[in-house]
């Protein structure tokens, strides 16, 4: 089983593994040195290290809730756990690509998963 660095690590490398699809090297340089110069790399993945909870465990959360499901992700959530998890869950779909990077690798495809999530949450302004 491949740990949860590695998997990030391949979702990266792949970029300098010349698939076209996604982010670009110099996407991924940016990113690197953004976090290298403000000194915040530590500081964004203390969520990781200090969460103790169980990643799939039940959540309870009681407003609506969209999941898209990307098949690269670290965990893909499935169906059946996001319907325990989120008792008001208004839209799920399993997607044909993206990953854990879904909003900088594929902006295009999360906006349109949002906006058909929550459209029916929109009243008219008349």
């Amino acid at each position: 089983m491949i740990d949860h660095d590695q998997r990030s690590y391949e979702l990266i490398a792949r970029v300098f593994a010349g698939q076209a699809e996604g982010l670009t090297q110099e996407d991924i340089v940016d990113n690197i040195t953004l976090y290298w110069l403000t000194n915040t790399a530590i500081p964004s993945a203390r969520l990781y290290w200090e969460n103790k909870l169980a990643f799939f465990a039940v959540k309870n959360i009681t407003i609506p809730v969209a999941v898209s499901a990307f098949p690269d992700e670290l965990y893909t959530a499935p169906r059946s756990w996001a319907e325990k998890a989120f008792p008001k869950l208004i839209h799920y779909n399993k997607l044909d690509k993206g990953c854990h990077f879904a909003a900088w690798e594929q902006p295009a495809l999360l906006t349109s998963e949002l906006r058909t999530a929550f459209r029916p949450l929109r009243t008219s302004r008349t």
